[in-house]
């Protein structure tokens, strides 16, 4: 007895390849990939090459560049700056992450909530999101001056009112300020986790008799792990590499107080005409920043995940 093949089958079995266990295999086309590769070469990997070759060179951006070795790596060893920035880098990243990861989950998980007034509040969080950190950086520079601004005003709270000028609330006004303009883009992260969260497990749970507390944290957040690892990785590069908001708001001061790696790299480069030294700094930011964000994916075990759509 014989069987015919329906027309659409037979279509389908074309486009596809059949592997040794007779499973349909699909063969990606990696003509998709060629744009994005380019680019990611282009302007991703060539200036990191172009950087690392400056950092054997001295330069001022002017003459033609010159080969000095590995003079620039042995200067940024016994340089006290260089070394107090990246340890500031570091305080102020993990400050950062501190700070932001618990407010992003709440307020993620509160917003992934289906109640009209959640949806106005939510989009008025998200409105820092849309500024710039220059903005940002600009619009608390005025809203802390210790003549005119807040403290100015609360004294009785900020007392002289001149945060800025000590390097432990210097230090504390940079956190505030990143995590107030960041804190909506992964708390946006975390909503939309949660929403892919199956209602089910909540059903479950609520007819064993577990309340909302008992829910969040034996649903929610373990479900929110995968979530959290890539936001932690995201805060940890972000923080790092921050800038814009250390050369508004504290210029590295008061003195080196507040000098981070990011901005003592532009103090080289820019101020010092020092392209060679800042290229090094370059790196190392580099390297400091691949390695925290390797431990991160080796302790929480996210590098053996698999995602269940894995192949498709």
């Amino acid at each position: 007895m014989t069987t015919t093949i329906p027309r659409v089958a037979r279509r389908r079995t074309t486009s596809r390849s059949t592997g040794r266990s007779g499973a349909a295999v699909i063969r990606p086309s990696f003509a998709w990939a060629v744009p994005a590769t380019l680019f990611f070469v282009l302007f991703a990997v060539l200036p990191l090459v172009l950087v690392a070759v400056l950092s054997f060179t001295s330069w001022d951006g002017i003459s033609s560049p010159e080969f000095v070795g590995v003079d620039n790596w042995k200067a940024l060893i016994h340089d006290h700056t260089m070394i107090q920035s990246l340890w500031l880098s570091v305080v102020i990243t993990v400050l950062g992450v501190v700070v932001q990861t618990p407010l992003s989950i709440l307020l993620g998980v509160w917003a992934a909530g289906k109640q009209r007034n959640r949806a106005v509040l939510s989009a008025v969080y998200f409105v820092p999101l849309l500024l710039s950190a220059t903005a940002v950086s600009v619009l608390w520079r005025a809203l802390l001056d210790p003549n005119f601004g807040v403290p100015a005003q609360a004294k009785w709270l900020f007392g002289d009112g001149n945060l800025l000028g000590m390097q432990k609330s210097a230090i504390g006004v940079l956190v505030f300020v990143g995590a107030w303009q960041y804190t909506p883009f992964h708390t946006l992260i975390y909503q939309g986790a949660t929403r892919a969260i199956p209602q089910v497990l909540y059903q479950a749970a609520a007819i064993d008799g577990a309340g909302t507390v008992r829910q969040f944290f034996h649903i929610t957040l373990p479900q929110l792990r995968n979530t959290m690892i890539t936001s932690m990785i995201l805060m940890v590069v972000g923080g790092l590499t921050t800038f814009d908001t250390v050369l508004i708001l504290t210029q590295g001061g008061p003195g080196t107080d507040t000098t981070i790696s990011a901005y003592y790299m532009y103090q080289r480069a820019f101020k010092s005409f020092d392209f060679g030294g800042g290229s090094a700094i370059a790196l190392v930011l580099v390297l400091v920043a691949t390695i925290i964000s390797l431990i991160v994916v080796r302790v929480s075990g996210y590098d053996k995940m698999r995602s269940t759509s894995e192949g498709l």
